[in-house]
């Protein structure tokens, strides 16, 4: 029944594509990579982290959806794993039936890298045999490393040990891995692009509030730096967020401390201390607002412009004596 079961699913998905599959095949994009697919077994997200000396790395190698898993393909890479292996999980396949109904109809296997983790955590991988060494995997407790052309046999090894022994969120542990990777040598080639893709454990129905994070260095000299400083101002715009949701629901208190977390993250943002003396504003605290609303006017003064609209829009609840002392330079 199993086996039955399983070719129904691959009928379903493949017929009518093999032909032009096999003709896509001769001209694979070359992304060969290193690579992480995980799940954070707290919050069920689950995320694939890339990088690789080609361009644009992220919009051919990461696929994901939310509720239902996270796909990594590799090397020369055919693009259609992606969104096939997805399917073939939400069609009730496990990762490993998914791997080999892929590389069943497909000519170019032993070239192709391919990882795929479900919602369960349940993962399988693929190193084809004329993957260019070196190359290789690992199988962990909810993740998979994969990596082909690099410098030395110990990329994967070391990106394994990085997230096992790492905290924090899921894509900050996905990318201690890859910084790993690259202190081990990683892509013998150099490096130029990356991309994180994280969803969520569940998908609520709206495909725009499934992603986590959707990160990607198309093209830069350093891009795991890049990504960590992108990372990082995610996170902070993560809290802004969050206070602007306390903010529509009154909790100002709350929206003072996200955005004083916000501010941390990313000292330098004008938009998000600007926010922060607005909430300040709205709790009473003029005297508090007022020394920060003069440092932003100095530096752009289109933030002083602003202000008073939000008072229309009932964002900024002062007075008009109150508003024109901060509007003071």
């Amino acid at each position: 029944m199993k086996n039955l079961y399983f070719l129904m699913i691959c009928t379903v998905l493949f017929v009518g594509t093999v032909k032009s599959q096999q003709v896509y095949n001769k001209e694979n994009p070359l992304a060969h990579t290193y690579s992480i697919v995980a799940r954070d077994t707290v919050t069920g997200e689950m995320g694939v982290a890339v990088q690789s000396h080609w361009f644009s790395v992220g919009s051919i190698v990461a696929w994901g959806k939310a509720g239902v898993g996270v796909v990594a393909t590799q090397s020369f890479v055919n693009p259609s794993f992606g969104p096939r292996g997805l399917s073939l999980l939400e069609n009730g396949l496990t990762p490993q039936m998914a791997v080999e109904a892929l590389l069943k109809v497909d000519e170019g296997r032993e070239v192709r890298q391919l990882a795929i983790l479900d919602v369960k955590g349940n993962v399988a991988t693929h190193t084809g045999n004329n993957c260019i060494e070196f190359a290789g995997h690992i199988l962990g407790n909810n993740f998979s490393v994969q990596a082909n052309l690099m410098e030395k046999p110990s990329v994967w090894p070391a990106m394994a040990k990085a997230f096992e022994n790492s905290k924090g969120s899921l894509a900050e542990r996905m990318l201690f891995a890859m910084e790993a990777a690259e202190r081990e040598g990683g892509d013998i080639r150099g490096k130029q692009s990356a991309a994180i893709l994280v969803v969520k454990a569940t998908s609520n129905g709206n495909s725009w509030e499934d992603k986590v994070v959707d990160l990607r260095v198309e093209d830069h000299e350093n891009p795991l730096k890049e990504m960590r400083r992108l990372l990082n101002i995610h996170s902070a715009y993560d809290y802004m967020n969050k206070g602007d949701v306390a903010v529509e629901i009154n909790d100002f208190k709350l929206a003072k401390e996200l955005y004083q977390k916000a501010q941390e993250l990313n000292p330098d943002n004008l938009e998000m201390k600007f926010w922060y003396a607005v909430t300040l504003a709205n709790n009473g605290n003029i005297k508090e607002a007022n020394p920060l609303f003069n440092t932003i006017f100095k530096q752009n003064k289109n933030w002083q412009i602003l202000l008073p609209r939000l008072v229309k829009s009932k964002l900024l609840k002062v007075s008009e004596q109150q508003l024109k002392l901060l509007m003071e330079i």
